[in-house]
């Protein structure tokens, strides 16, 4: 029962700063474009691709 007392409390802090991360991410433009890093595969380069 005394391990409740422990976990709660670490089970809290992770939670926050799980939420914490997520809108530092969010104020910080990282979902702002989540279309073109899906299609960006498909583009094809200028330049030819890598010269060796």
């Amino acid at each position: 029962m005394v391990v409740f007392y422990i976990l709660t409390p670490v089970a809290l802090l992770l939670a926050g700063l799980g939420v914490a991360g997520f809108l530092w991410s969010v104020r910080n433009g990282q979902y702002d474009d989540v279309e073109t890093p899906a299609i960006r595969i498909l583009i094809d380069d200028e330049d030819g691709g890598p010269t060796t």
